[in-house]
């Protein structure tokens, strides 16, 4: 056993559990471990600013599976990876975030960029912890990846004093983890098929972090098997098939009213997956709390934390989404397959219904747009998004019928689409990979664009171009009408800006005009982004705002 620094010991514990890149903003308070990384086969995606790094690790871990790694320097690198850290916390995913420190000697006088991580990241990470001993590093980053990965996935932040990394010390030698099994029994598995098969109007809804392909086809197969329409929770349409007969649309924001009512009047709901939590619950007002569904819930969930902590369920399980599915999939076989032909219908023919273009008043109609784009890449895109009104039409429009096909922050937070459509092209280079943008939201992570090109990732992005932070002066017309403050923007030219950092560009100001563009992007050979102009009139599906003219309020 030959000493070695604790950087070494670090990045062999990244190298033996797998991780195949790093995300990250170069920083002093680590140059030991960047040096160390020279020695293993593991990629350093240098990023332009920490919130991207952060967002590219996230969206990693939601598409493998497995925490994505993000490496960032002391205090201000910290906090400004925190929105991502925030957003892995709240879509239960699997990250690891590795952030320098101040030598351990100066800490606790508040030395340059001192920051205490355990205080900082409280409420934002499932864990926050230092590595001071480097002969524990070994332990300490098993923990990190268990914590990571077991229960409810989440980010775990683990501090890295500077001394330490550069420290020589023996230590055992880094092994992989395996994650810890979360299984359900054959008999549960049974008597959940024979509930869900006794229901007149049973419900799936399905979410949460973890499936697999295999886990995909399970809910397909027990689907059909039993006769139960399936149901989303909030941005994971990608779970099921949406063109599929059983399929009945995703309870999110601007829900369909069919999906609601049907959750309303449901006299079963099996929850497989997603905590139920205030979007996917219409703001906690979709049932009475907690016993709104007490007699017809159950709640199956990788963390038992979150089994009861809302609503009180008739049964619940602690058990991965997905392998719980294979199981009772397994016993839905010898259960009597009751027919409910006319309560699978119903739901199919709302959500047929729903997803139908709507007119705009504009010339660009982003309704138009997702329908035809999805009806030929759906089986096979991967589609990222921020947030802002502008992802209400690809939400509703795109028609999920690939798996993973669907990045994008429950959170709620700006900024996360161009960064997750790079993580998401680095994993899956031969998949077409399109970042789906409002101008306000883009412009949070514009910087990235340079980092597509340096690293010769080509995803499409499309920027949505209302000039205005679009879902707050929504609100602002409901709450205050005609009282415009804080939320009219002024926008360079996005084709040009692309084209700087040496993307392709493309301009759309009409509907027709989108898909010749799309294609071009996706043969160009090189990062692309098409600059979309929108009318702010046509602020969402089925809304519009007071008259605008020239993107400007009229008043």
């Amino acid at each position: 056993m030959s000493a070695r620094t604790g950087a070494q010991h670090l990045i062999d514990a990244l190298y033996v559990n797998g991780v195949p890149r790093i995300f990250g903003v170069p920083g002093e308070s680590y140059l030991a471990a960047l040096d160390a990384l020279i020695e293993v086969d593991i990629a350093f995606i240098q990023c332009r600013h920490e919130a991207g790094a952060a967002n590219m690790a996230e969206a990693h871990g939601k598409l493998s599976g497995n925490p994505g790694v993000c490496f960032v320097t002391r205090g201000p690198g910290a906090m400004q990876a925190a929105v991502g850290v925030h957003t892995a916390m709240q879509d239960s995913t699997p990250m690891i975030v590795l952030v320098g420190q101040v030598r351990r000697q100066d800490e606790g006088r508040e030395a340059f960029q001192e920051l205490d991580y355990g205080q900082a990241f409280a409420g934002l990470a499932k864990a926050a912890l230092e590595i001071r001993d480097p002969a524990r590093v070994p332990e300490m980053m098993m923990r990190a990846f268990s914590l990571a990965q077991n229960g409810r996935p989440g980010p775990v932040v683990v501090g890295l004093p500077e001394d330490m990394l550069t420290e020589r010390v023996k230590a055992s030698a880094a092994v992989a983890l395996t994650p810890a099994r979360s299984e359900l029994s054959a008999q549960t598995a049974r008597e959940i098929a024979e509930q869900i098969d006794a229901a007149d109007r049973p419900i799936l809804l399905v979410g949460g972090p973890g499936w697999t392909v295999a886990d995909r086809l399970a809910l397909h197969g027990l689907a059909e098997e039993l006769a139960c329409p399936v149901m989303t929770s909030f941005r994971a349409k990608h779970l099921f098939d949406n063109d599929h007969p059983h399929y009945g649309g995703e309870a999110g924001i601007g829900a369909c009213p069919a999906v609601v009512e049907a959750l309303r009047t449901s006299d079963l709901i099996v929850v497989v997956g997603p905590r139920l939590d205030e979007i996917t619950t219409q703001s906690y007002d979709l049932f009475e709390v907690p016993d709104g569904v007490a007699d017809r819930l159950i709640h199956i969930h990788a963390g038992g934390e979150e089994l009861g902590r809302v609503y009180r369920p008739m049964l619940s399980v602690t058990a991965r989404a997905g392998g719980a599915l294979s199981t009772i999939a397994a016993e839905a076989i010898s259960v009597r397959a009751v027919k409910r032909t006319a309560w699978v219908q119903q739901n199919r023919a709302a959500q047929d219904a729903w997803v139908k273009p709507v007119t705009v008043t504009g010339p660009v109609n982003p309704s138009e747009i997702w329908r035809t784009v999805s009806a030929k890449y759906g089986d096979r895109a991967i589609m990222t998004n921020g947030a802002g009104n502008f992802a209400a039409w690809l939400h509703r429009f795109w028609i999920h019928r690939a798996f993973p096909s669907q990045l994008a922050p429950t959170s709620g937070a700006m900024g996360y689409g161009l960064p997750a459509a790079i993580a998401a092209k680095l994993h899956h280079p031969d998949r077409p990979v399109v970042a789906v943008c409002g101008d306000g939201d883009f412009m949070m992570a514009a910087p990235e664009l340079a980092t597509a090109v340096q690293h010769g990732v080509n995803i499409v992005v499309c920027v949505f171009d209302n000039r205005a932070y679009g879902t707050i002066r929504m609100h602002q017309e409901k709450s205050y009408p005609g009282r415009v403050s804080g939320t009219d923007l002024s926008n360079p030219d996005f084709r040009m800006m692309a084209e700087a950092c040496g993307c392709a560009g493309f301009l759309v100001e009409r509907t027709e005009d989108f898909e010749t563009a799309f294609e071009a992007a996706l043969a160009c050979g090189k990062p692309a982004l098409i600059h979309v102009r929108q009318s702010l009139v046509d602020i969402a599906p089925g809304k519009t705002l007071p008259l605008v003219s020239d993107g400007i309020q009229s008043h």
